[in-house]
């Protein structure tokens, strides 16, 4: 019973499978018509049908085939890996399945793909498979934006904008409607059949779509009767013009179904409800040989650029430009060159700033149509260059463009999108660094110097590059806080820990930064220490003044200290200088005690051979005077090392870094190491006790000569203003002549005097002590930068 089921099982299925076979025959054979009729959409869906009622290689490959000409790379793919499976398959289908993969972004995947096939990558040198590794992994620096309120669920591009703020561009939105009819293909020559609405993809025609301020958006009406699609806008907006491209309805013009079409470029006024008006040829038509399209105006350069695939060019639709004048006339067609166009089609130019943006699918790109660059130099065009990730896709990116206020917009079919095609506004992803490295006289460095840049989180570092105007420049993370170190040998290093784009809105981040030099060996506080005769230990009343040096040499690492010891006359030369470098020695083991390292401090002995008196030998003195010579001069200096690299002190944050002086004065202020010079009762005679302090500032002036010294002579309050007055020219005056004996230039020092005018304390309206009067007799010293 079974075997007699089987039987009639199979005598059924053989009666029936003639009709099966018939009826997959005649849907194959009106598919094949409708993919002649260029019917694209209706053609793939019936090659599907076909294949499910019979699978077949051929019908897989056909159903591929057809989906990727009308650019469904989804499908297209999918058809492909159905058409690899199949036994019959070819290095040529394995090469469109590795395209379609590229194209739906599984680029990444390439290596596993083959690893399932006997192919290697150098079985297909047409892909460039090095290319597509990097482009995927170069991390993007923009991101793509779809621009709001402009995207349908058809194909949106080729966008451009007013001064005004209105956006143009191309679109197809509108209702879908499956039609048998012939399509109108806008990257080919083509026959038309239907005028209704493109049978390509079975959307409506093309138009020009404007865009108003508050995001209104209608179409533009052309006032061409036979204009199909209308696309491609491009303004001229100093004559109120716009060109854009046009697919005609020739079989009108003709009464001929089978006349080739090509695009042709028209320009029209725009009215003031945004139609155009008085539409008019550019001369360049010849919609009988050849096509012209996708018009870009210059107007700074006075040029109409577009692509035409008219005869004499490189192969495809090549890139031209032709120049016009106030009247529209325009010249001879230009060819961009062999730099730009290929044997494949170029299209969609731009410019923008010296540069030219175009698509391509001839030069070396990810997959579809790629955007490029050229550089524009009068009349030539140099060093192409493809955009890369994320400008370009897998897919077809094109119409690239940037506005008057630089908004950067493409177009593109990726995946992703809200449509067919979509329009996106470019936006960086990162903020750009732009930092003024100036000298002293605020003129930006040329010379190299060195720069580290780096995010505070993760000390990952950043690049930076000196752009053409010397400035230094970086990509700058959103939302992430930086370190900037900038140093050069010789100048303070600047260091930037305020970097930050938390919350910055702007895309330029600008700096500016000042290189100063460094004053190298700046004398910065100047004492004495005094030592008893032939003795070279460091005496009671010297320790508060080392153990003030060991602070501040131990608060501040750019200072160092210059020890230069002396002896009096007395004892022979050899016995002086033992003696002299035996009291330096003892001043850094003092302060070694402190931490203070020996390379911190530099050491010099004199003997007897810088005697700051006249008791040289055989000269009878006071030891008063003698004292005076056994000495050890310190002088701490800031920025001692010229191979080390400084930071500018934080205790002068705020100062000139440029003003040697203001910085000196400053650090003086810091360590108070100027003295005030006080008096006896009616007396202008140096004391003994100022004169070591007179000595350490004739020292600061000596070492430091573009120095001034502003002396100032007072009184206490007792006795008449007249006698006063001159009391305290007397005293300014002692001081003055004290330091030019030890060699200080009086036209380097500047006296005034007040008698009893400023008193540190008022006298005539409180009792005073003798105490109080004293701090009123004094000569005030300030030290102040030349000019």
């Amino acid at each position: 019973m079974k075997k007699l089921f089987c039987l009639l099982f199979l005598v059924v299925l053989m009666g029936l499978s003639p009709h099966f076979v018939a009826a997959q025959n005649r849907q194959l054979r009106y598919a094949d018509k409708q993919l002649e009729l260029e019917n694209y959409q209706h053609a793939a869906e019936t090659y599907e049908k076909a294949y499910q009622s019979r699978a077949r290689y051929t019908t897989a490959k056909k159903a591929a085939e057809t989906y990727q000409l009308i650019q469904n790379y989804e499908k297209s793919f999918q058809w492909w890996e159905t058409v690899v499976s199949s036994e019959e398959a070819e290095r040529s289908d394995y090469y469109n399945y590795l395209v379609a993969a590229i194209k739906v972004g599984k680029g990444d995947q390439i290596g596993e793909i083959l690893n399932a096939t006997s192919f290697e990558e150098y079985d297909f040198p047409e892909i460039d498979f090095q290319m597509v590794r990097q482009m995927s992994d170069i991390k993007p620096k923009v991101k793509l934006v779809p621009v709001d309120g402009i995207n349908s669920d058809g194909s949106d591009f080729g966008i451009q904008t007013d001064n005004e703020g209105i956006k143009y561009f191309s679109s197809d939105r509108g209702p879908v409607t499956p039609t048998e009819k012939k399509a109108i293909r806008l990257d080919a020559k083509s026959k038309l059949y239907s005028t209704e609405k493109s049978s390509f993809n079975n959307r409506e025609f093309f138009s020009i779509y404007k865009s108003d301020q508050d995001g209104n958006i209608s179409k533009v009406i052309s006032d061409l009767p036979d204009a199909l699609h209308v696309s491609g806008p491009s303004l001229m907006e100093s004559k109120g013009i716009i060109f854009y491209t046009v697919f005609r309805d020739i079989d009108r013009i003709k009464g001929n179904r089978e006349y080739e079409i090509n695009s042709e470029i028209y320009f029209s006024k725009v009215s003031e409800t945004g139609n155009l008006l008085d539409s008019k040829a550019f001369p360049l038509n010849d919609f009988v040989n050849y096509g012209v399209q996708n018009p870009f105006v210059d107007e700074g350069s006075k040029r109409i650029y577009f692509a035409s695939d008219m005869p004499g060019g490189f192969g495809g639709f090549d890139l031209y430009y032709v120049t016009y004048d106030e009247d529209l006339n325009f010249g001879e067609p230009v060819n961009l060159g062999s730099v730009v166009n290929t044997s494949q089609n170029e299209s969609h130019p731009t410019v923008h700033e010296n540069t030219l943006y175009f698509s391509s699918r001839g030069h070396a790109g990810i997959g579809g149509m790629d955007i490029f660059s050229a550089n524009i130099s009068e009349n030539e065009f140099q060093n192409v260059r493809n955009l890369g990730v994320p400008y370009n896709s897998p897919r077809d990116d094109f119409g690239y463009y940037v506005s008057t206020e630089g908004k950067r917009y493409l177009s593109s079919d990726r995946i992703g999108g809200l449509g067919l095609d979509d329009i996106y506004l470019v936006e960086d992803l990162f903020k750009m660094l732009i930092a003024r490295v100036i000298d002293c006289d605020g003129n930006i460095i040329s010379e190299a110097f060195e720069s580290s840049l780096s995010i505070v989180d993760d000390m990952a570092m950043i690049p930076t590059m000196r752009n053409e105007k010397g400035e230094l420049t970086a990509e700058l993370e959103p939302e992430r806080k930086f370190q900037l170190n900038i140093s050069k040998k010789g100048y303070f290093s600047i260091s930037d820990s305020t970097l930050s784009t938390v919350g910055f809105e702007g895309d330029v981040l600008e700096r500016e930064y000042r290189l100063a030099k460094i004053p190298y060996n700046l004398p910065v506080v100047v004492d004495i220490v005094y030592y008893d005769l032939d003795k070279s230990k460091i005496r009671n009343d010297s320790e508060p003044v080392l153990d003030k040096m060991a602070e501040l040499m131990n608060k501040y690492d750019f200072l160092d200290l210059a020890v230069a010891s002396h002896t009096d006359s007395r004892a022979s030369d050899a016995y002086n200088k033992a003696l002299s470098q035996r009291r330096a020695d003892a001043v850094k083991e003092y302060l070694s005690k402190f931490g203070i390292p020996g390379n911190r401090v530099r050491v010099d002995w004199f003997g007897e051979e810088k005697l700051i008196n006249d008791c040289g030998d055989g000269v009878p003195c006071p030891e008063t005077k003698h004292q005076l010579n056994r000495r050890s001069e310190l002088v701490l200096e800031a920025f001692t090392d010229k191979d080390r690299e400084y930071d500018f002190p934080k205790e002068l944050i705020g100062k000139d870094v440029c003003d040697e002086s203001e910085l000196f004065e400053a650090l003086q202020r810091e360590f108070n190491s100027v003295p005030t010079v006080y008096f006896d009762f009616d007396k202008s005679t140096i004391r003994s006790v100022h004169q070591k302090d007179l000595e350490r500032v004739g020292i600061m002036l000596n070492k430091m000569k573009n120095l001034q010294l502003y002396l100032a002579g007072h009184t206490d309050q007792r006795g008449n203003e007249e006698y006063n007055m001159k009391l305290a020219e007397r005293r300014a005056k002692a001081v003055m002549e004290y330091l030019v004996n030890r060699g200080v230039d009086a036209a380097r020092m500047q006296y005034e005097w007040f008698g009893k005018s400023q008193p540190i304390n008022d006298c005539g309206s409180v009792p005073c002590t003798e105490a109080m009067h004293q701090e009123n007799r004094r000569t005030e010293l300030h030290l102040k930068g030349g000019k």
